[in-house]
């Protein structure tokens, strides 16, 4: 379905962030400096603040939950892109009051490289921040392997348990614990008819056959783990039901929350049909159902689809679950909205971020860098529709649009500084990771960088010590990532060029010439991934059904080193 109700598609998070503090005011105000919001009177000091977040595209989540008794805040990515590292530092900074902040987001690689590397900074700066992730879908990865599992619709368990601990005084271990206990016992399952459509484009990122249905999808708009024949309302409850009752956690008791959440554009009377014989179902199976929702709570756009969650419940998850709660979407019981009391801290950038900015013209080097970073631009948006069709064969299509988000930033950051190669660099790698989110703005952001850090302030760098960046900065890629070849990363093509580079290096070739004899490794390498089953990232849960496309990190990788090589000096 064509949306609609858009103006630039590429400025939709931020005109939707915009409409929605406008209208929820009375209990959300805008993080300062940062793309997120935080409750009125956040932070109180003396109390644990949670922090949630992730891609937008989901409302209610994450916004919707922000307020009294559950979310002191809520970071705010593009669609289906997890915010930045920048961004969650920025945010979380904001929201300490001095007793800590829990971090709590679903299994992404993008949120997780991201919020690790926020965390990391903040503890740097002395502040306790703690971090629970979600991982309740278990269609993502089989019993035993829980904590591989992606987090969806139980995401909103986890964080009422852990506002709730919040707003009753328990210190940051005790916030932690009751977090890390729901998510314990927390399962879901969820079913989709057809997929969504992101703001500008006009096909849905996958198909559904008729009279089909895709079992097991994520919420950013990729397939599911398997495709089955559509059912009835009462075979779905059935599938649902047992599915979640079979992977139900180890000494479950007999009561638990349930919630049957539609993904976008699901009806609620045909939720309200489905739960009929859902509950039905549990409690003919000895679940007593406990204070049931049902409605759009986790959505993934206009998908058309629901998911079914349960927390088992214990006498303190329910006191927890049960405890009243005031935000936008989502309320239980009476609260008296604050008036607006909440410390504003500063989430200005520290010395760190501002040490790369080097004033005065461009060296000869430094302007080779930028020629690099604005070659590599262009060939990017002229790639964007291509690599966000090969992202969408498995992921949430962004990945055309993300990169061109992120080397615009970095070529603009590039631009408004002077010096080496390396000072350009370390620029361009920080702009591209605050401005592209997810997983490939926090790796090529940090490939970027690390390449700048390792040329440093030297002037014309020749092809050795260019080498000797090139392999530096792989190293990190492969930290970050936790990425080998072979993986179908942006690895496979990166990986045999800087090998290839430094044969040629070896054999006395130049700069020029020793990158132009690299290229057509990073070629094979990304061709290769076609072949390959992911192992990383959001398209590691589909198996089988992510082999027969290319890897689009791969092929933006090779467009990225393509151009670069067009803007080297030729001797």
């Amino acid at each position: 379905m064509k949306r609609v109700l858009t103006n630039d598609p590429r400025s939709f998070k931020d005109e939707m962030v915009e409409g929605f503090l406008a209208a929820y005011g009375r209990y959300v105000r805008r993080v300062p400096d940062a793309s997120g919001v935080m409750a009125v009177g956040a932070p109180r000091r003396g109390k644990v603040s949670v922090l949630i977040g992730g891609g937008s595209g989901h409302y209610p989540a994450f916004a919707g939950t922000v307020g009294q008794g559950l979310a002191d805040g809520a970071v705010i990515g593009d669609i289906f892109t997890s915010p930045s590292a920048e961004q969650v530092y920025r945010c979380t900074k904001a929201l300490d009051g001095g007793a800590g902040v829990l971090l709590s987001y679903g299994n992404y690689s993008g949120d997780v490289m991201n919020f690790d590397m926020a965390q990391a900074r903040c503890r740097d700066e002395g502040m306790d921040v703690r971090t629970v992730i979600v991982t309740d879908d278990v269609a993502s990865a089989p019993r035993g392997r829980e904590e591989e599992r992606r987090g969806v619709a139980g995401d909103l368990y986890v964080f009422k348990v852990a506002g709730a601990a919040a707003a009753r005084g328990d210190d940051i271990d005790g916030v932690e614990e009751a977090a890390q206990r729901a998510n314990a016992v927390t399962r879901s399952i969820g079913i989709a008819f057809a997929g969504c459509t992101l703001p500008g484009q006009t096909e849905p990122l996958f198909t559904v056959e008729p009279g089909k249905m895709e079992v097991g999808m994520g919420v950013h708009g990729e397939p599911g783990i398997r495709t089955a024949d559509l059912l009835p309302a009462r075979g779905i409850a059935e599938l649902l039901v047992d599915t979640l009752l079979e992977d139900a956690p180890e000494g479950a008791g007999s009561r638990a929350a349930v919630m049957l959440n539609g993904l976008g554009s699901t009806k609620y009377e045909e939720l309200f049909v489905l739960f009929s014989d859902v509950n039905r179902l549990l409690r003919e199976r000895g679940v007593e159902v406990h204070e049931p929702l049902v409605g759009e709570l986790v959505t993934s756009l206009d998908m058309a689809g629901c998911s079914l969650t349960l927390m088992w419940l214990d006498g303190d998850l329910q006191e927890l679950h049960d405890a009243p709660a005031a935000t936008p979407a989502f309320s239980r019981g009476s609260l008296e909205l604050p008036q607006e009391t909440g410390e504003t801290i500063s989430a200005a950038p520290t010395s760190s971020a501002a040490a790369t900015d080097a004033g005065g013209d461009l060296s000869e080097s430094g302007a080779v860098a930028l020629d690099a970073l604005e070659r590599a631009l262009g060939a990017l948006q002229d790639a964007e529709h291509e690599l966000g069709r090969l992202d969408a064969a498995a992921g949430d299509g962004d990945h055309g649009a993300g990169m061109v988000r992120g080397m615009g930033a970095a070529v603009e950051a590039a631009r408004g500084g002077g010096g080496s190669a390396g000072q350009v660099l370390a620029r361009a790698g920080m702009a591209f990771s605050g401005a592209a989110g997810g997983a490939s703005g926090a790796l090529y952001g940090a490939w970027i960088s690390a390449i700048g850090q390792s040329l440093g302030d030297g002037e014309k760098p020749d092809a050795s010590a260019v080498h000797r960046a090139l392999d530096s900065s792989l190293a990190s890629l492969r930290d970050i990532g936790k990425a080998k070849p072979g993986d179908k990363t942006m690895i496979d093509a990166l990986d045999p060029f800087v090998r290839s580079f430094g044969e040629a290096v070896g054999g006395g070739a130049l700069l020029d010439d020793a990158w132009r004899q690299a290229l057509p490794a990073a070629e094979k390498g990304a061709d290769s991934t076609a072949d390959m089953i992911s192992t990383r990232g959001r398209a590691s849960k589909l198996g089988e059904r992510s082999r027969g496309h290319k890897d689009p990190g791969a092929v933006s990788m090779l467009y990225v080193l393509r151009a670069a090589g067009d803007a080297l000096p030729k001797k």
